[in-house]
């Protein structure tokens, strides 16, 4: 292949950060030419809450566009924000190594969570980090916010929040891991379904090409994240939905397995549905599906109908 590839990106420092990990893996393991191309979205310009402009998507039907009408070749995303539906002409080529997918908190002095006295001011633009912070029971107060990395950390130093949650992943990426004040045990907060994981896409039809971006995937991220979205497709939620949902690979008795575990919650924080479980890798939707539909039984339903409720009420 002797083109160079033109790699579609959000505008973000962390975006751009992203896709030059994604750029460098091609360059020096498969030896490509690739150049990043801005694309500009709807969640960069648009500064309202997610879940009134529609959720999952928002970030990424743009670089979609940008893919289909042929002005980038290849599109590199935060998995975390694509939609569970399949896009027509489009492929989830390779899912890279994924980073630590747990949450972080850079607080004030030096503070933990369980350190922030009652009153603290916790910021997060996630209904799923603030309902798992309210059910923690710590007596904080949830700030909404949005914006980039910078944004948020700035708002603790300048003293108008005492902290705020951000993926460490994402802090791991921009070398900012020092100013995380405390990594969030999944056990108190479980991330987003796909967190710290990145998706590479590509056009279907262009099947050299799909062919070469699959060097990229590495099974045990693919097998984790593809249980996780199936947890979130099954029960009908987006980013919207207080829903967290992690799958590790873990050693079992005939080799390596997976194991996942989930929780969906009302806003609030003070209803929850915790379950687990696991499989093979090679049945990790499979294992995924079971696990949301046992969740469905045990009034998970109930739960996303209210969340659906509460989001169609905001947008109006």
């Amino acid at each position: 292949m002797t083109r160079t590839l033109r790699l579609g990106t959000r505008a973000s420092t962390l975006a751009t950060t992203q896709s030059a990990m994604v750029a460098d893996l091609l360059r020096t393991r498969l030896g490509l030419a690739v150049e990043l191309v801005e694309v500009t979205t709807e969640g960069d310009v648009n500064q309202a809450p997610l879940a009134t402009m529609g959720g999952t998507g928002v970030f990424v039907s743009a670089l979609r566009e940008a893919l289909l009408a042929g002005q980038v070749d290849l599109a590199v995303h935060s998995l975390k924000d694509l939609p569970t539906a399949p896009a027509e002409g489009i492929t989830l080529v390779a899912v890279p190594p994924r980073e630590d997918p747990r949450d972080a908190l850079v607080a004030r002095d030096g503070l933990t969570l369980g350190e922030l006295p009652v009153g603290s001011r916790v910021g997060t633009g996630s209904p799923r980090r603030a309902a798992q912070l309210a059910a923690l029971g710590l007596g904080v107060e949830v700030v909404p916010i949005r914006g980039n990395v910078d944004t948020r950390i700035g708002k603790v130093r300048a003293g108008e929040v005492d902290a705020v949650l951000l993926a460490r992943a994402g802090l791991a990426r921009l070398g900012r891991l020092d100013e995380v004040t405390e990594v969030i045990d999944p056990l108190q907060m479980l991330p987003a379904p796909g967190q710290g994981a990145l998706a590479v896409e590509c056009r279907a039809e262009d099947r050299a090409l799909v062919e070469t971006l699959g060097l990229l995937d590495d099974p045990g991220s693919r097998a984790a994240v593809v249980a996780e979205r199936a947890v979130l497709a099954t029960l009908e939620a987006g980013c919207s939905a207080p829903l967290g949902a992690l799958a590790e690979v873990v050693e079992g008795e005939d080799g390596e397995e997976l194991w996942i575990r989930a929780v969906a919650l009302s806003a609030d924080g003070a209803l929850s549905v915790r379950m687990s479980a696991g499989g093979p890798l090679r049945d990790a939707e499979e294992v995924g599906v079971r696990l949301a539909r046992e969740m469905l039984a045990d009034g998970a339903a109930e739960l996303m109908d209210q969340t659906h409720t509460a989001v169609d009420a905001a947008r109006q």
